[in-house]
């Protein structure tokens, strides 16, 4: 057990959120609303769907420029500013555990529309995808915003495809809506430490 609190947040009180507006997910009032105290026991024995929000102290030693973890289990990314402030994200993630890498990076570089080219194994799978597609382009699958990681192929980035949050749809990357990321670009200096677990 984590000697730090841990912040549950049950699928009734994300589906509220979810219902106002996807924008609203990550507004820290939602966090402030899910720490009022504990669910009764009849709202826990309904709700059999909930994640725990992690505390970063479990993860890295020191807050840095900003600290991103990416849970590809709850497929739920967390974000903190140097000065501690926490925002919440739904997220897509890898397809297969075999997509999936995890463990400790950091944002190496940031592309407002990114281009995107297909990595060597996603052109061995998939051949008939284009060897580039430009910035800008609807069917471009970065997005509108990217943080590059310092492992090579992986991305924190936007989606045009919106089904695709929440769910396990990626190539290896971790996807936001475009407005969410718009707001980690935005807050997420270079050197912004990243955990996936």
């Amino acid at each position: 057990m984590s000697r730090h609190k841990i912040q549950t947040i049950t699928r009734r009180r994300m589906l509220t959120v979810a219902a106002v507006g996807v924008p609203a997910l990550a507004a820290p009032t939602v966090l402030r609303a899910s720490a009022d105290g504990p669910a009764s026991d009849a709202e826990t024995r309904r709700n059999i769907s909930s994640f725990a929000v992690h505390d970063w102290r479990d993860h890295f030693d020191a807050l840095g420029v900003g600290i991103i973890l990416s849970d590809t289990n709850r497929r739920i990314l967390q974000h903190w500013t140097a000065d501690g402030e926490m925002r919440l994200y739904p997220t897509s993630v890898p397809a297969t555990d075999e997509l999936t890498r995890r463990g400790y990076t950091e944002v190496v570089e940031k592309r407002e529309n990114p281009g995107w080219a297909p990595t060597p194994s996603m052109r061995e799978r998939n051949p008939e995808w284009p060897a580039y597609v430009p910035g800008g382009d609807p069917t471009n699958p970065l997005g509108t915003r990217a943080l590059y990681l310092s492992w090579q192929y992986y991305r924190i980035h936007g989606t045009q495809d919106t089904r695709k949050i929440g769910r396990r749809s990626s190539n290896g990357c971790i996807g936001l809506f475009n407005e969410q990321i718009e707001e980690v670009y935005d807050r997420t200096p270079l050197g912004t430490q990243v955990r996936l677990i």
